[in-house]
């Protein structure tokens, strides 16, 4: 499939805030950090672990402006960097519909409200998005021809939709266009589960069914998409990710039953708990799906794949090592996960990453002109960190001036 731009749109996806839980379930207490009014409590370390899947974007991004990806030691290994996409969306998955599932269940203390919840959504996304939209408009040479209609298409999200129409500094925002077409399609999902819990009992293998139905969207979309003459922009789109959301959606499924059904003591759904209870055994299992992908079976190193079955292998590898990562910090959470993951410098690291995200290209391309690199020249090791300094630096003012304001305001006003 044709790249949409001359330089392959970046890989990443967006960090999102945990939305406020519903369920009567007992958490950890609220913290008091940067990000408090977005309640992470109940799963500190998935913050940790959106800090370690934005640093793999970055570093597949500063590999693949460097031309690592192409030369020496280690090259497939940088490319498949961008494995930091599916565990952002497997994250996304779970923290977003374990929510709708709660409050689905009968004798909830409160519905889920789809006001709500896109009024959170949209004043946790939109406002950084924006202002990263008129820094890489305005700051970068590149884009001084930007028309009108290139502004409107960055503004609106939908620069995945039609072949040329990414602009540079923002071509990974083309997997924050696929989430948050997500994020319209999971309140349908969500009612759905309301209505079908108001006429018929907890099920939570029907609910896993459902998920796994989900999953298999990737798989017929890529056999649709390499059968003929498809859409050029389609491997873009959500029907190519759903398996990675619906993967976060099927862990949201087996903790809301094991938090609000408490099955048998010798139920099979506690082997759960129990494998999260064992970091490095999910860990090795996540390593081994990455050697994998590091074969020709997960295709060349680009975002696209030459066949159907090599984006389908590599669709499922990045599935098993996202899942893989985000097992133990939602099952079990030991005491490694939490000092690994859930201590105070990386939850704030999480905190900002959907700010690192954002702006990294913009950073990038501005350490690129410092180095006096040419693209495609340079070394990883200057350009990777001097890139990580200096989009930590601005998705932490951003932080603290524009988002974490926001995000409290939006729970202010759609409290109950």
């Amino acid at each position: 499939m044709t790249a949409p731009h001359p330089r392959p749109p970046a890989l990443g996806a967006p960090p999102v805030a945990a939305p406020v839980s519903v369920e009567p379930v007992t958490v950890a207490p609220p913290r008091h950090g940067p990000d408090a009014g977005a309640d992470h409590s109940a799963f500190p370390a998935l913050d940790g672990l959106r800090a370690v899947a934005v640093a793999a974007v970055l570093l597949t991004h500063a590999a693949f402006w460097t031309g690592r990806y192409e030369r020496g030691f280690g090259a497939t290994f940088l490319a498949r960097m961008d494995s930091g996409v599916a565990v952002f969306f497997v994250i996304s998955g779970f923290l977003l519909f374990r929510p709708w599932l709660l409050a689905a269940l009968p004798g909830a203390r409160s519905r889920q409200s789809v006001r709500r919840y896109a009024v959170r959504r949209a004043l946790r996304i939109l406002p950084a998005y924006w202002l990263a939209v008129v820094l890489a408009l305005t700051v970068l040479p590149q884009n001084r021809d930007a028309s009108g209609a290139d502004w409107l298409r960055q503004g609106l999200l939908v620069q995945i939709y039609r072949y040329g129409w990414f602009r540079e500094g923002l071509t990974q925002t083309w997997s924050l266009a696929t989430e948050v077409s997500f994020y319209a399609v999971l309140p349908v999902i969500g009612l759905g589960a309301a209505w079908w819990l108001r006429r018929r009992p907890w099920s939570a293998r029907t609910a896993m069914a459902v998920c796994g139905a989900l999953a298999l969207v990737p798989v017929a979309w890529q056999v649709w998409l390499h059968s003929g003459q498809r859409p050029v922009m389609g491997g873009f789109w959500l029907p190519a990710y759903l398996g990675w959301f619906a993967a976060g959606m099927a862990l949201a499924v087996v903790k809301v039953h094991l938090d609000t059904q408490q099955p048998p003591a010798r139920s099979a759904w506690w082997h759960a708990e129990e494998l999260g209870r064992h970091p490095f055994t999910c860990w090795a299992v996540g390593a081994a799906a990455l050697l994998a992908a590091m074969t020709p079976l997960a295709g060349p190193r680009s975002l696209t794949a030459d066949t159907a079955g090599q984006a389908i292998s590599k669709s499922i590898l990045y599935a098993i090592l996202a899942v893989s990562l985000a097992w133990p910090a939602v099952f079990g959470q030991g005491r490694t996960v939490r000092v690994l993951l859930a201590n105070a410098p990386m939850r704030y690291l999480g905190d900002v990453s959907y700010g690192v995200f954002l702006y990294h290209l913009v950073v990038l391309d501005l350490v690129m002109r410092l180095l006096g690199n040419a693209v495609f020249h340079g070394q990883v090791v200057q350009v990777f960190p001097l890139t990580v300094l200096g989009s930590v630096a601005v998705a932490a003012v951003s932080f603290r001036f524009l988002e974490r304001p926001l995000i409290r305001l939006g729970h202010r006003r759609t409290r109950g």
